[in-house]
């Protein structure tokens, strides 16, 4: 078939969350054509699986200035925007106003199974770069199609592809047959029926993120209402200082609310600390769980478990393409330097664009919590400012894709590798993990709002 000229085709973003939409929102403003591919049958699928949780930015962090413009001609107002909303909130409130306003670029119920160049696998070079990019996708009543593109940005996230229980990456043996109870996903204990299943019960919560923080101080309200509840937190490491994260010297307040919480549940006695716990296995003790440790240490039972250690990438349907990823994290081969927690443990990264998210393939580009791989702390506003970058590339603005537009705000943490306890890493200097390059200003003021 002859391939329509380039810029006759749409770049195809996959994903209709906050960074494919603000993505779709940026393309838009410099005349560039999107479709947004949702596999989900609405848009934010993924956001509205956690509504119940609040987010620690606020509606001024989270909201795209792009797609506030094109959002502005319909009256839309940004809510208040020293508060912090809920998925819902974010998904209600902003992405679908923002879809409604994007109409047909926009398609639900549309599921991405493969990319690559129009009569090319991965493996050819003749003439590769003047090809469009083949889409291939398959729709909810099952039909199959494929569209053409001329770049393609994969905003799909992480969310699919929760990490496993398993200390090496690896499910521990007995994960699978123990599914009915473990939870992947932080519970909403407003849901009755989600409440029923851990009030008054012993749960295990695995993870040293913002997650497990949610789920531990979710878990000590609960306990102060409910006798008998109570949580097992297992970590991975051990307890340092920077465990439950910069607190009162993180600039987004409730993101250090969070840890001091978290801190709060283990210092009142709701949970109850594990270090050093790598599970291997997980074995059945009549309707409760008993986790085992690599070094062969055995858990008290418990009757469910909560696994928030990370996500992952889904890489499967970019076979087809040159990608230049970091052989640890799975993202971007420039960006991951910047965000491997074997050498950071505090979080921060200096604005990046399309310098850092470019691939061997041309016009492909990963963005969002989909360019970092499976390293954790993922910031909307950072995902913001790579769409920007990344649209004013395929218009052709170099001096715009390269130009820094935003400050991160700081942390507060500092220390070091960030998997494994080592007392030499420890010991070097806890500034440089967190230190930017001097054209850079990062740390902005911290908002004061009810969050």
């Amino acid at each position: 078939m002859n391939a329509p000229a380039h810029t006759e085709l749409p770049v195809v973003v996959i994903g209709a969350g906050p960074i494919g939409l603000a993505a779709a929102a940026h393309l838009v403003g410099r005349g560039i054509e999107p479709l947004v591919l949702e596999a989900g049958p609405v848009v934010a699928s993924a956001v509205r699986d956690w509504s119940h949780v609040r987010l620690f930015s606020t509606w001024g962090e989270v909201v795209d200035p792009a797609a506030e413009k094109l959002l502005a001609p319909t009256g839309w107002v940004r809510p208040d925007g020293a508060g912090c909303p809920t998925g819902g909130d974010w998904a209600e409130q902003y992405l679908e106003p923002l879809a409604a306003v994007l109409g047909e670029r926009v398609r639900v119920g549309a599921r991405v199974t493969g990319v690559s160049r129009l009569g090319r696998d991965r493996v050819v070079d003749a003439d590769r770069e003047a090809q469009p990019f083949t889409v291939h996708l398959a729709h909810a009543d099952g039909s199959e199609e494929r569209l053409l593109a001329r770049a393609v940005i994969d905003a799909s996230g992480t969310w699919s592809a929760p990490g496993p229980l398993g200390g090496d990456g690896l499910p521990a043996l007995g994960e699978g047959a123990a599914a009915d109870r473990i939870s992947y996903r932080l519970p909403d204990l407003t849901d009755p029926a989600v409440r029923a299943r851990y009030a008054g019960r012993r749960t295990a919560v695995i993870g040293s993120g913002a997650s497990a923080f949610t789920a531990l101080a979710s878990l000590a309200a609960l306990a102060g209402e409910e006798a008998g509840t109570h949580t097992t937190w297992i970590l991975r490491r051990g307890i340092s200082g920077s465990t439950f994260g910069g607190g009162e010297a993180d600039q987004l307040p409730a993101r250090g609310a969070l840890g001091l919480a978290a801190k709060a549940a283990v210092d009142h006695g709701y949970a109850d600390a594990v270090t050093g716990f790598r599970t291997t296995a997980v074995e059945r003790s009549g309707k409760q769980l008993v986790l085992v440790a690599e070094d062969g240490r055995r858990l008290e039972p418990v009757d469910e478990a909560i696994v928030l250690t990370g996500f992952r990438p889904d890489l499967t349907f970019l076979d087809e393409l040159r990608l230049g990823l970091d052989e640890r994290l799975q993202a971007p081969a420039a960006l991951a330097t910047l965000i491997d927690p074997n050498q950071h443990s505090c979080g921060t990264v200096y604005p990046h664009g399309v310098k850092e998210l470019s691939h061997p393939e041309k016009d492909l580009y990963l963005v969002g919590m989909k360019s970092y791989g499976r390293a954790p702390t993922f910031l909307a506003m950072t995902g913001y400012e790579q769409v920007r970058s990344v649209a004013a590339a395929l218009a052709g603005d170099t001096e715009a894709a390269e130009r820094v537009e935003l400050t991160l705000p700081e942390t507060g943490v500092c220390g070091g590798a960030g998997l494994f306890d080592q007392p030499e890493a420890a010991e070097a200097d806890g500034g440089g993990c967190c230190a930017a390059p001097a054209t850079l200003t990062l740390g902005a003021p911290a908002p004061s709002g009810p969050c």
